[in-house]
């Protein structure tokens, strides 16, 4: 078992599928390991400079659009360093064409998805980080689906890449550079941590070593793997770590985000206050909104109390419900007694703009679909 999979104490039900392994493709490589691979194809060292322009500088995996290689040149790196990784298989458009919903097939048939959303100052990209999640939380429609597998480093920069292209495009309303990413697709980020970490450094670090994309646009989540969130502060990066919390007691966390039982609420939030006290980041607590479930008012009591003197910020979501569930979103007016209880508390709360609800954008739905 992979260390990263080892971390999550879960099991990996789908994993054997897989058939072969990730071919091997640009963004995998760190810098000091670029200019090694195109001596390995007989090419001079000062190539890798040039392949790391285009690709991170200029968003093109398309050797054969470089002027500066020659027609074979162009063909082998094509075949040996940029191989498609990513199958556009369905696209789906809403909010008057401002949210755009990609499904993905991989080398292997496994399926995931990203999501564009384009706002009047700003483009996001959410994107995945597995095939699948093997977390289980009963009211995650990718939850439902088991994991199937980890992504590689370069199948999850691909889907940054390729964002970036279409917001360049105007895909989700006026053109505009992409600003802000959200590792909050499918899969559970820091169970797949070494490749999540490896695709922070290339999305952060400067061209032509990576896109140069603010740290601080950039969002990672996880529903509480204490280990990985530990490993995560000690990385450095100033990236904003997002904590898919969902319920203020362990009692109904445990069913919930079943991990809990490894990683109660307590541990957590500890974990958390750890990464904000390294990195000087104020965190996220992710919190769905399900109705007679998490959403009484004595929750929102409880929570205030729980994030007292935190560096925190509440995200309430109403709850994007999966056809046939028997969860759903809370009442309006629930939604915001809920609010209202947190800012009386003194904790900064805000309520997400849901995206997606007229096409299966509930995080896992449009790709489980397409298997």
């Amino acid at each position: 078992m992979s260390e990263d999979l080892a971390l999550t104490g879960i099991t990996e039900p789908e994993k054997r599928k897989r058939a072969t392994p990730t071919p091997s493709h640009w963004a995998d490589l760190d810098p000091a390991d670029r200019a090694g691979a195109v001596a390995d194809l007989g090419m001079p060292r000062f190539r890798a400079d040039q392949i790391s322009r285009h690709y991170f500088g200029r968003d093109s995996a398309d050797p054969e659009e470089w002027t500066d290689l020659s027609g074979s040149l162009a063909e082998k790196v094509r075949d040996q360093l940029m191989p498609a990784l990513l199958s556009e298989v369905a696209v789906v458009d809403c909010d008057n064409g401002t949210t755009a919903k990609q499904v993905w097939r991989l080398h292997d048939g496994a399926v995931v998805e990203s999501v564009l959303m384009g706002y009047t100052d700003r483009v996001t990209a959410c994107i995945s980080s597995q095939a699948g999640c093997g977390i289980g939380c009963p009211f995650c429609a990718t939850g439902q689906q088991g994991l199937t597998r980890n992504l590689s480093t370069a199948e999850i920069v691909e889907q940054v890449r390729l964002a970036r292209v279409a917001a360049g495009e105007g895909r989700v309303g006026k053109r505009h550079r992409l600003s802000n990413i959200v590792f909050m697709g499918m899969g559970e980020p820091l169970a797949n941590f070494s490749r999540v970490a490896d695709a922070l450094h290339r999305i952060i670090d400067p061209a032509p070593a990576g896109f140069g994309m603010s740290a601080r646009s950039i969002t990672v989540s996880t529903v509480g793997m204490v280990p990985s969130m530990l490993k995560l502060a000690d990385l450095g990066l100033p990236v904003t770590l997002a904590v898919s919390l969902h319920a203020p007691d362990d009692e109904l966390r445990d069913t919930l985000v079943p991990i809990n039982h490894r990683w109660p609420v307590t541990e957590v939030l500890e974990a958390a206050d750890r990464y904000a006290d390294i990195t000087g980041r104020r965190y996220s607590i992710e919190y769905a909104l399900i109705r007679n479930i998490n959403d009484q008012d004595w929750r929102a009591d409880a929570l205030g109390v729980l994030l007292q003197n935190r560096l925190v910020h509440v995200n309430l979501i109403p709850l994007n419900p999966t056809p046939g569930s028997r969860w759903t979103a809370s009442d309006p007016k629930d939604e915001a007694e809920f609010i209202s209880r947190l800012r009386a508390a003194g904790i900064s709360t805000t309520l997400r703009d849901t995206r997606g609800r007229e096409i299966d954008g509930a995080c896992g739905q449009l790709a489980a679909a397409q298997q």
